[in-house]
C-alpha cells in the first residue's frame, strides 16, 4: 500500500508517491530508459515497459528519489507552473 499526495500552489505543483513496496535496490539502474524487473507476462500486458521513471524525470522540473530496500520508496517530482 501507500499514498499519493499532490500540492498545488500558484507557482508549482508537487506530487509525492510514498509506498511500503519492496524498495528499489538501484535507482541509478531504474532510471535507464527499458529497465523493467516485471515479469514477461506484465510486460506482454503492456506493462513494465521501464519508462515510467525516465517519463516523470523528462516531464518534471525536479525528480528525487529515496528508497530502502525492505521497506519502501519516496518518489517527488514538481512542475513550475
Amino acid at each position: 500500500g501507500g499514498e499519493l499526495i499532490a500540492t498545488v500552489e500558484p507557482e508549482k505543483i508537487t506530487v509525492e508517491a510514498v509506498d511500503h513496496g519492496p524498495g528499489i535496490p538501484d535507482i541509478e539502474l531504474a532510471m535507464r530508459p527499458g529497465y523493467s524487473t516485471a515479469p514477461d507476462w506484465v510486460r506482454e500486458l503492456g506493462f513494465g515497459a521501464g519508462m515510467g521513471l525516465p517519463n516523470i524525470k523528462n516531464c518534471s522540473d525536479e525528480m528525487k528519489i529515496d528508497s530502502k530496500v525492505g521497506e519502501g520508496t519516496t518518489l517527488q517530482f514538481t512542475v513550475f507552473t
